[in-house]
């Protein structure tokens, strides 16, 4: 380890007296061309402040787009996330193109490039955005709303950043807190230091680079919603309002540069017992039903993309079955007799199609089983979603549902899905029934109560 540990020094050392004689052999100041990143190639990838120093010199964009589009130096040294010392040069770079900027913050991101939402969705939040507004988007779960928000925030700014809330979000979340700083205190004096929240990071990046920046904060009614959302209720009509100061005196408010998205899994009823404040001052955007064609290609595409090349399901059965599933759930059937379960989105389906592609061509999981497989993956992915928000009576139907899928599609076995809500029915039968004895039970002792203070 000690010789390893020294054989870095030494490249280390080498690579800085390099850096040292290419500054005195090439005097170029603010005028670093492609060609001396060449020539400097080896140096430029060995010390990530030379890369920094590059770009603060650049003689045209010409130099940025060979080190970071080409050269990709920012990943070199950086990795595929984060933004490092690099990344903060390009943002800062007065030379640097829009496109450049938007590549170097987004560096990993997963997001589709085509997104099949409904087009008036799209407009309105577009819209909504392009006003200063912040978005709510809301509906039930599984209908693309969080990939929607990324796309979103990709067309409308540079970069974004994802926040998902916890029950026990508070304001400080979103806005920052001032907390003790143990490692800067003495015994006899405690310092403190500022932390910032989600939204007031968002803002301080969308300053510092001069760019437009989007915060996401995803399933906000997992916390107290007007608590959290609260701060930002006055300051959207007062944009003046100061959030919170920096350790460097600078002070926060809410900034046109920063697009804020809020993400809820609700129905229209949950909606309607919202804080009438926030719906007054952010654009309500519902994100629920798709046009039967654009269900469709999304349903198509997935079985194309992961299951293509694996001939063990017929893809044509396999879409019947997603939207036989998927038209019982969200509008019931002729031979339903209550009508629909609940609402339900179409993006749960990929999960299933991923599900296959991987048990599918591994001998040790579903490979000499695809029927199965496919009823495991409804099983892992569909049914417990399904129960997850279901309250008894669907819990019935979710369980008639399955059984009566499971006789239909003679090709797949669906009895693992059928099972879980069986044993789930099971359960919530058992438990109504402690809960009836156990009234049963506290009515008679009140009734016995009340004789005996009758009698006395």
């Amino acid at each position: 380890m000690k010789f390893v540990g020294s054989f870095y020094e030494i490249q280390r050392t080498i690579l800085f007296a390099q850096r040292a004689i290419t500054r005195i052999s090439n005097p170029l100041g603010d005028n670093y061309t492609v060609q001396d990143a060449r020539e400097n190639l080896k140096l430029l990838r060995g010390v990530d402040e030379e890369v920094v120093s590059a770009i603060e010199a650049a003689a045209s964009t010409d130099l940025l787009n060979y080190l970071i589009t080409e050269q990709r130096l920012d990943v070199h040294h950086e990795g595929e996330q984060g933004i490092g010392s690099i990344r903060r040069a390009v943002l800062k770079s007065p030379i640097a193109t829009t496109e450049l900027k938007r590549a170097v913050i987004t560096r990993g991101d997963d997001t589709p490039e085509m997104i099949l939402v409904p087009d008036d969705v799209r407009r309105n939040a577009q819209a909504a955005l392009k006003t200063g507004k912040p978005v709510v988007l809301y509906g039930p779960t599984g209908t693309g709303k969080t990939t929607f928000a990324r796309r979103l925030a990709l067309e409308h700014c540079f970069g974004y950043s994802v926040h998902t809330a916890t029950q026990s979000w508070t304001a400080k979340d979103i806005i920052g807190r001032i907390s003790p700083n143990l490692a800067d205190s003495r015994r006899d004096r405690v310092r403190y230091r500022t932390e910032l929240g989600d939204m007031t990071e968002g803002v301080q990046r969308a300053r510092e680079f001069d760019i437009e920046y989007a915060t996401i904060l995803d399933e906000i009614t997992r916390a107290d919603i007007s608590q959290i959302l609260g701060p930002l209720y006055t300051a959207i009509e007062n944009r003046n309002q100061t959030f919170i100061g920096t350790d460097d005196g600078e002070t926060i408010e809410l900034d046109r540069r920063l697009s804020i998205i809020c993400i809820m899994n609700m129905s229209d009823r949950t909606v309607n017992e919202l804080d009438n404040a926030i719906t007054r001052r952010f654009a309500m955007i519902k994100l629920d039903e798709y046009a039967d064609e654009d269900r469709e290609a999304l349903f198509e595409m997935w079985i194309e993309t992961d299951l293509g090349d694996i001939p063990l399901i017929d893809h044509d059965d396999l879409f019947k079955l997603f939207e036989a599933d998927y038209k019982r759930i969200n509008h019931g059937s002729d031979q339903a007799t209550r009508g629909p379960i609940m609402r339900f989105g179409p993006m749960h389906y990929r999960d299933v199609t991923a599900f296959l592609q991987e048990s599918l061509q591994d001998k040790d999981l579903y490979i000499d089983d695809p029927d199965e497989a496919v009823g495991q993956a409804f099983r892992t992915f569909i049914v417990p979603r399904l129960l997850n928000s279901a309250a008894f009576p669907q819990i019935e139907q979710i369980e008639e549902h399955y059984h009566a899928l499971n006789d239909q599609f003679d090709e797949f076995d669906l009895e693992p899905a059928a099972d879980l809500a069986r044993r789930e029915l099971e359960a919530e039968r058992r438990g109504r029934t402690r809960a009836q004895v156990d009234r049963d039970e506290h009515r008679s002792n009140r009734q016995c109560v009340h004789i005996r203070v009758k009698n006395i």
